[in-house]
């Protein structure tokens, strides 16, 4: 029997809601409510693209060249990002995440990140997924087993869809006051209000043909410290909300206009970080793990169907 290009296969069951968690990156890989597809996901025997649903530890995003100077010492990660010479998205993506603890509507998986070239650190790391009445929560925990300080972030890149076709005519809200200029290479190289730009989207309005593939911060919360991510069908049926709690300070959202034709706008790329990209160099949100230190962050998604 041919192993999927994933690995196995975690199906959580909650009512009409059904999701698959793989186990290569640890990633999710399809969310279904109802007759509803709320990721643009990938099949069972494809392999992931675009970083569909991905895990992104113990960094997101960029690192400018993979350089970067920690604890007096220079660091080169490998570039897996060749085009725009950076490391990208951590070193988890491709590696095997052990199941720990599984039910009906809940899987645990562990992995530890084992001190390597770039990344001289051992990072214990745990994921759950779990799915209730309201949606998915996606939990992180993460320990610090190494016997000296190590940097640490953690994103996820789920991407959000309310229809079959194009996202052009959704409705995006992001209540949010800044975002991050870039350059070619998609490394910030400064901060811009929102207000007045084509990223302003803190009232809801169609995404229409606006290009996003940026980074955002302060962001709005509510009285449980949730911020939160609003993508809606334009006849209002369908809504998919995202939310974080505090240890995701910032966001990232991508249209997916770079992948290929028959994946480009099919779903929105909204990608909880606990760091802004490049934070290896910037140190812009950067966790610093001591020995024996643990971190969580939580986030987790909301899909609302009317009849």
């Amino acid at each position: 029997m041919p192993i999927p290009p994933s690995g196995d296969q975690y199906e959580l069951n909650f009512g009409d809601q059904s999701v698959t968690v793989v186990e290569v990156g640890g990633g999710l890989r399809s969310y279904r409510a109802g007759d509803w597809q709320v990721l643009d996901g990938y099949a069972v025997g494809e392999m992931c693209s675009g970083g569909r649903g991905q895990i992104l530890v113990p960094w997101p995003n960029r690192v400018d060249e993979g350089r970067y100077e920690f604890g007096g010492r220079r660091l080169q990660l490998a570039l897996t990002e060749p085009p725009k010479r950076n490391a990208i998205h951590g070193l988890a993506r491709w590696s095997a995440w052990t199941p720990v603890g599984r039910s009906e509507a809940r899987v645990e998986l562990g992995q530890i990140i084992h001190a390597q070239a770039g990344y001289p650190f051992s990072v214990q790391v745990r994921l759950t997924y779990e799915l209730d009445a309201v949606g998915l929560t996606v939990s992180l925990r993460a320990a610090n087993i190494g016997a000296e300080p190590c940097p640490f972030g953690a994103g996820a890149h789920p991407y959000l869809t309310v229809g079959n076709g194009l996202i052009d005519e959704a409705l995006l809200h992001v209540d949010c006051k800044t975002r991050y200029e870039t350059n070619e290479r998609s490394i910030p190289t400064g901060r811009a209000a929102v207000a007045g730009s084509a990223f302003d989207f803190r009232h809801p309005k169609p995404l229409g043909a606006t290009v996003i593939d940026t980074a955002f911060t302060d962001l709005e919360r509510d009285e449980d410290g949730r911020a939160w991510v609003t993508l809606a069908s334009s006849d209002g049926r369908r809504a998919v909300r995202l939310w974080l709690d505090r240890s995701y300070s910032h966001l990232m959202l991508f249209t997916g206009d770079t992948l290929p034709d028959h994946e480009r706008r099919r779903g929105l790329g909204v990608e909880p970080m606990t760091c802004a990209p490049n934070a290896f160099v910037t140190g812009d949100g950067l966790r610093v793990l001591e020995p024996g230190e643990e971190f969580s962050a939580a986030w987790g998604l909301e899909p609302v169907q009317q009849a």
